[in-house]
């Protein structure tokens, strides 16, 4: 029997009234439902950014991803990167968060519109975070 195939999707918005309120509320919830709908992934966020991994089955993922874009709680969602793979990076997160985790561009880029970085970039500091997970 072959790899489950997946789809992994990265993007990155900018939190509506972020406070470590909301930010512990969407931890819970997205873990309680991630683990439901076998979604695995990473949060890294500041106060001003949101950059997020999702990864798992490609209708699951592509719904959240859906739900996510018209949650008040996020705006200027933008999509990074939507792949195929079939192995997961975070297996057994159903939502790491790491609000230490350095960044590699500066907020300035991070919040432009025309903001374009490579995959291999972007994977990067996610295979980072994967490798401190395990």
């Amino acid at each position: 029997m072959g790899a489950e195939l997946l789809q992994r999707t990265i993007y990155r918005s900018r939190p509506f009234g972020f406070d470590s309120a909301i930010l512990d509320n969407i931890l819970l919830f997205s873990r309680r439902n991630n683990e439901r709908d076998g979604i695995t992934g990473a949060l890294i966020c500041r106060h001003e950014i949101y950059l997020q991994l999702l990864e798992g089955p490609k209708d699951k993922v592509d719904a959240l991803f859906n739900r996510i874009s018209f949650d008040d709680r996020h705006l200027e969602v933008a999509l990074l990167l939507s792949e195929d793979c079939s192995e997961r990076l975070f297996p057994r997160w159903s939502m790491k968060h790491d609000p230490l985790q350095p960044w590699m561009w500066t907020r300035t880029e991070m919040e432009s519109d025309g903001f374009l970085i490579s995959r291999d970039s972007i994977m990067t500091v996610f295979e980072g975070l994967a490798s401190e997970a395990s």
